[in-house]
């Protein structure tokens, strides 16, 4: 134990000594009279703010300051250092040229620094915030050619809003505007702030949008400051229209003629044919619904316009209508380009016309997708998919899917006849853009909902062990409420589960693993399954949040109407098949924070519980869980964790490891990622977690098969957790992830002795062989 600390210690010196070498070696090579500039501080000097407004100003004072000071990590400067180390290249290319002028960063010096500039930004900025008597100075700190800028601001007091007033007229925008000061974000009392009162005029342009006044922009309003209407440090604001305001922009417009082009293109556009403005009753098209229909070859059905549409002939403008037709149109998803145009027709009556000029995509695509993968179970293989869209199916934007695949995957490194694995299968998928159902749905979501409609069967051979067929059918919906909230509602969704051919070799394996053999029973699966899922992942803020929560509930009328109950021996079937009776519920949380615009936390909880009832003794295992594996807990191999504290290594022994599967999962993840270069990633994770059972596994002779695998209240002991560093190579369109990762709780170790942490020998080949799992994936694990 002595010699170790002595070996950490001198790792510790060594790696002190390093810090210190690089980080007064970068200013060895500035040039005489050159500093380094190291950044700026700003401090505040005021007795009337508090502690968390100083913090607040200071913070969005330094981050407007410019230049910027060369990156750090962990205090060292490796970017700069690669740029002073590396030899000037004699091409643009190669690895000097990368390491200098792509990874590598010019040293900033103090010489780049317009300090006057910087301290005009800093008083600007805080007069902005309704500090009017700002004054600011600046000093440089200089120390082994290395210099800091301090700026110092005195803001004086900040001028508070004494009143908001909206002068009155006759006019019919006056009116409107009158009508939208009820909410205005000016309150009385609150600080006067240059960012609010642009945002108001905004809210002001938005509500009038809403109104018809089409033409209006935020820039006709003017918010007048008067700072002399009492000695304290008060302001009254003034919000009107400015004088010069176009008429046009005053003027309420509503819908004349509504146009569509469901089938334009490039070369229409080269010929001048459907210029916009035009008169539509020169056109070969019809009439639908009030809504003029210009598409001579018919190649869509007019009423799915009519129903993206929310704009009638007579309807005031409203730009909340306008948005949610172009996004319900897009979201169609047959067009790739659409246009949208108002041309004035009526100045006289304020009128105009819409037109939409729809560019379609391809209406139909054949696809052929060739794949080479391994995964974390020691199998190597290859998938062939040949898939086949049309966009427009029966002339109403139905979207008609057909795949065909075939894949192999091949344990390498196992016994001769290792369980090699052949899949091949068939799906076909229907989507119709609204909601085919006896009730009437309405939905003024800017997503257009869909009835989705799915078929599929696949076969699969584990070559030494059984052969299974699997039928699939669903019908059901799909709905956004807005582009947060997301709701999927399988009405019915079937499988049919036939097994074939299962072997000898197979068999034996039943008396000491009876869950195997209810891999290969008949299973018949059906009932209505529900998702939610809620993410603000595409919003532009520092910390998102993702939510998904499926309940999967199957055979639950049956079995209540035909009184089943296996426990009592009275299981029912249909047409000769035991049909499924469970309740099944599992939550996917996930959180995301970023510190900057290169680095980022990102985390995620699943938790989830299968329990079997009525007809069913057990959870069917195709819809049990599963951990282990590049998406789950990266340092246990995938599908070979659990259940519980079940040590899984007697079987290995023998040579035969199968999926191991449970009826409740907890699994926690958290990773630290940073960008180094472009499309290179770095990440550090840790993942937990464990799959349990609901009951204990019985053989014929009243023997657990699987001890320790059921929930019990010492679940947190039989955690099981790893951790590791991953590079990801992020091209956008594709991300290629490797993911070195070991245990550090195993949870099938003694009681007590399961933290693995004087264990970890990195010198030694047999322990890197069973500890380092290399996790090969595309995109992020979560």
């Amino acid at each position: 134990m002595k010699n170790k600390f002595n070996i950490y210690c001198k790792y510790f010196l060594a790696s002190g000594v390093t810090v210190a070498v690089i980080s007064c070696s970068n200013t060895k090579f500035l040039k005489d009279g050159q500093m380094l500039y190291t950044g700026a501080e700003v401090k505040i000097e005021s007795d009337s703010l508090t502690k968390k407004e100083k913090s607040e100003l200071q913070s969005a004072l330094e981050e407007n300051l410019t230049p910027k000071p060369n990156s750090t990590f962990l205090g060292l400067r490796p970017k700069l250092y690669a740029y002073n180390t590396t030899e000037e290249p004699k091409k643009e290319k190669g690895l000097k040229y990368w390491l200098k002028y792509k990874f590598g960063e010019e040293p900033v010096l103090l010489g780049d620094v317009d300090r006057e500039f910087n301290k005009d930004i800093i008083v600007n900025y805080s007069e902005n915030k309704g500090y009017f008597n700002a004054k600011a100075k600046y000093d440089t700190v200089s120390k082994n050619k290395k210099a800091q800028v301090i700026y110092t601001l005195n803001p004086g007091a900040r001028y508070l809003i004494s009143n908001v007033n909206f002068p009155q007229d006759s006019t019919l925008i006056n009116t409107e505007i009158q009508n939208l000061k009820t909410k205005t974000l000016l309150k009385s009392g609150n600080p006067f702030d240059l960012d609010v009162i642009k945002n108001e005029r905004q809210r002001i342009d938005d509500g009038l949008k809403d109104k018809g006044f089409y033409y209006f922009s935020p820039d006709n309003i003017i918010v007048q400051a008067d700072s002399t209407v009492t000695k304290e440090p008060k302001v009254e604001l003034i919000v009107k229209l400015k004088d010069n305001t176009p008429k046009l922009a005053t003027e309420q417009f509503t819908i004349d003629k509504v146009v569509v082009f469901p089938n334009y293109n490039l070369r229409d556009a080269k010929k001048g044919k459907y210029n916009i403005p035009m008169n539509p009753d020169s056109l070969k098209g019809y009439e639908y619904n009030d809504i003029y229909v210009v598409d001579p070859d018919k190649k869509f059905k007019p009423r799915i316009f009519d129903r993206a549409l929310y704009f009638n002939k007579g309807d005031i403008y409203n730009r909340k209508d306008h948005n949610l037709s172009l996004n319900r149109l897009i979201s169609l998803g047959v067009f790739k380009f659409v246009k949208n145009d108002f041309v004035v027709s009526d100045s006289l009556n304020h009128k105009f016309d819409a037109y939409y000029v729809l560019t379609p995509r391809e209406l139909q695509s054949l696809r052929l997708e060739a794949l080479g993968r391994t995964n974390s179970a020691n199998y190597a293989g290859s998938e062939l998919n040949l898939n086949w869209t049309q966009r427009n199916f029966f002339r109403g934007a139905e979207q008609f899917k057909a795949s065909v695949y075939g894949a192999f995957d091949v344990q390498m490194g196992g016994p001769a006849d290792a369980e090699n694995i052949f899949r091949a299968g068939t799906n076909v998928q229907l989507s119709i853009p609204r909601i085919v159902a006896p009730f009437r749905f309405n939905s003024s979501s800017a997503f257009v909902p869909r009835t989705n409609i799915q078929l599929g069967y696949e076969f699969q051979n584990r070559t030494t062990l059984y052969t299974l067929n699997t039928f699939n059918a669903s019908f059901g919906y799909q709905w956004k409420e807005n582009v947060r909230k997301e709701h999927e509602l399988k009405v019915i969704d079937i499988s049919l589960i036939d097994p074939a051919n299962v072997t000898q070799k197979y068999m034996d394996k039943f008396p000491q693993n009876p869950y195997l053999e209810r891999v290969v029973e008949q299973q018949l699966i059906f009932g209505p399954t529900y998702s939610y899922t809620y993410s603000t992942t595409m919003l532009p803020r520092k910390n998102t949040f993702y939510y998904k929560g499926m309940l999967d509930l199957a055979g639950n009328i049956t079995g209540l109407v035909t009184g089943a109950n296996a426990k009592e021996g009275k299981e029912k079937t249909i047409f000769g098949v035991p049909f499924s009776q469970y309740a099944k519920i599992e939550n996917d949380i996930r959180f995301y924070h970023k510190f900057n615009e290169k680095t980022s936390f990102a985390s995620r909880l699943i938790a989830g519980v299968a329990i079997p009832y009525g007809n069913s003794e057990h959870i069917p295992f195709s819809r049990q869980f599963f951990v282990g594996g590049s998406n789950s807990i990266r340092a246990f191999r995938a599908r070979t964790l659990g259940p519980g504290s079940y040590d899984p290594r007697p079987q290995r022994a023998e040579g035969f490891v199968f999926d191991q599967s449970g009826d409740v999962k907890l699994e926690l993840n958290a990773e630290y990622r940073a960008n180094l270069y472009k499309f290179l990633n770095v990440a550090a994770f840790v993942d937990a977690g464990n799959i349990w059972l609901i009951n204990d596994d019985i053989d014929d002779k009243g023997v657990n098969t699987r001890p320790g695998g059921k929930f019990s209240k010492e679940f947190l002991s039989e955690i099981a957790v790893g951790a590791g560093v991953g590079l990801r190579l992020d091209f956008s369109i594709l991300v290629l992830r490797l993911d070195l990762a070991m245990p550090l709780r195993v949870p099938y170790y003694e009681k007590g002795d399961r933290w693995t942490f004087d264990r970890i020998n990195f010198g030694d080949s047999s322990w890197r062989k069973d500890n380092l799992i290399l996790n090969i994936a595309i995109g992020y694990p979560f």
